[in-house]
Formats: C-alpha cells, sequence, structure tokens
C-alpha cells in the first residue's frame, strides 16, 4: 500500500530543510550576505510605512481591529523577505539548528548575524531618511507623521525588562512564521504562513529590533528635522532620544529576539526533530 502524503512537508523535513537553509546562510559570501540583509531592513521598514498609515487616524476604529488591520499590513515585510529574498536577523537565528547539529561553526553563525544585522540597520535607517525626504509624514493631513511619533515615543519610552520580555514573545512568533515557510511548496502556500503570526505579534504590541530600527529613527528624524511640525502636532516626544533608544529599546529587544527565536523555536525543534536522528 502507498503511503499517504499530503503536499506539504511534514514537520520533521520542516527541520530538515531548517537546517540547510541555515548551513547555506552562513555560506553565503559576506558581501551578499550583507547586500541581501540591507534589503531585508528596506522591506521590514515598508512594513512598517504601510502599518504606519494603517494606524492613522485609527481611533475611529475599535482598539482590537486597528491593531487587526495595522498587523496584517505590516505582514509585507516579512512576505518580502521570504519571497524576494533578504537576510532579516530575526529568521535567521533560526541558524542555531544547523549550529545544534554541528553542521555551522560557532564563528559562522555569529559572523552572520552580526553582519546581517548592521546591514538590517543600514536598510532600515536608509528606508527612514527617503521617506523623510519625501515628507510622506505630512499626508493626511499630518496624521501619518503625528501616528510615527506616537509610535516612535511609546517604544523609546519602555523600561528594559518589559522591552526585552516583549522581544522574546515577538521573535517566538516571527521564527513561527519562518518555520512555518519551511512546509510551503509555492508562493502561496508561504504568504498564508507568514500572515497570521505576523498580524499576531503586531496586534499584540510585541517588539521587533528590525521594525525598530525603522519606527523609532523615523520619529527621532521627523523631531529632528522638522520641529515645526511636532510644535503643531503638539506630540509628547521628551523620552523620544537616541539614548532610549538604543538603551530602552534596541538592545533590549534585540536579545529578547534572541532568546524568543533560538530558545523558543530553534531550540526546542532541533531537540524534537534532529537531536536523536541517525547520523
Amino acid at each position: 500500500m502507498n503511503e499517504i502524503r499530503i503536499d506539504a512537508l511534514l514537520p520533521s523535513e520542516m527541520a530538515t530543510r531548517a537546517e540547510y537553509v541555515g548551513v547555506r546562510k552562513a555560506e553565503t559570501p559576506t558581501l551578499t550576505t550583507f547586500t541581501l540583509a540591507i534589503l531585508a531592513g528596506g522591506f521590514i521598514a515598508s512594513g512598517a510605512i504601510f502599518a504606519t498609515n494603517t494606524a492613522a487616524g485609527s481611533s475611529v476604529m475599535p482598539y482590537g481591529v486597528a491593531k487587526l488591520l495595522t498587523g496584517l499590513v505590516f505582514s509585507l515585510g516579512l512576505i518580502l523577505v521570504i519571497v524576494g529574498g533578504a537576510e532579516l536577523f530575526t529568521g535567521n537565528n533560526l541558524i542555531v539548528m544547523a549550529w545544534a547539529s554541528g553542521k555551522v561553526s560557532t564563528r559562522s553563525l555569529l559572523h552572520n548575524w552580526v553582519i546581517v544585522y548592521i546591514g538590517n540597520f543600514v536598510g532600515s535607517i536608509g528606508t527612514a531618511l527617503l521617506v523623510l525626504w519625501s515628507k510622506q509624514y505630512t499626508f493626511g493631513g499630518g496624521t501619518v507623521g503625528e501616528t510615527a511619533l506616537k509610535i516612535a515615543a511609546g517604544k523609546a519610552s519602555l523600561d528594559f525588562f518589559q522591552a526585552l520580555a516583549l522581544g522574546v514573545l515577538c521573535n517566538a512568533l516571527v521564527c513561527l512564521a519562518v518555520w512555518l515557510t519551511f512546509s510551503a511548496r509555492s508562493t502561496t502556500d508561504k504568504i498564508a504562513s507568514i500572515i497570521f503570526p505576523i498580524t499576531a505579534f503586531v496586534a499584540a504590541g510585541f517588539e521587533h529590533s528590525i521594525a525598530n530600527m525603522y519606527f523609532i529613527p523615523f520619529g527621532l528624524l521627523i523631531k529632528s528635522f522638522d520641529p515645526a511640525f511636532i510644535a503643531e502636532k503638539g506630540v509628547d516626544v521628551s523620552n523620544l532620544t537616541w539614548s532610549n533608544f538604543l538603551v530602552n529599546n534596541l538592545v533590549p529587544v534585540t536579545i529578547g529576539n534572541i532568546i524568543g527565536g533560538t530558545v523558543l523555536v530553534a531550540a526546542i525543534y532541533w531537540s524534537v526533530f534532529l537531536r536523536n536522528r541517525e547520523q
């Protein structure tokens, strides 16, 4: 009797694919990795731009509905990364599966993370500058910029451990989204796999380090280059500083993202499907 199979890959097969992808990522030349990381920073920033526009003027909608729509459109970022092909730091936490199997060295793992993180930062900041120069934040009677400032100020005002915990929760969902795409056999499968976990983390208010490389610097840039806009909108940006961005948000959220992705997803699935595998 022939074995009955569904079209999507099974979890054990997904683990093998995740391991293979991790090895390929670790072996990619540095310049290629860095270029793809810049793209990913821009892609995630694109999702953030879409989300900011959707959230603008959302006071007329119930809180949950506004959050749902914001999360849904933010999914664009990871869709572009996965389908278009780019290197995202948070998703690359899954390389730990190949590392745990001894197929990627610690040096190669950390090298990939550092290069991708820097590239993501460059792409995110570059996109923020381009959007600033376009004055897109003045659209909708300035509601887009007002929303961007409120998002940035709120993120910069988190305390260290709150930001860390929100980062853990966020990247557990992001890495689950990437994990689900390993089962996919088509572009449609990949997109469908991404939408719900990403929508969930944004709607729940969790913190993503790479997205915040756009959200907070964009608010800081508006504050620095258009103080008249700040005065007109009356948004309290006293806590919106570069030091608060780094200390209160980026550092703890990055640490949390690493914990969420490597421990809650990569390590668990490696332990279940790959640890006792016959060599």
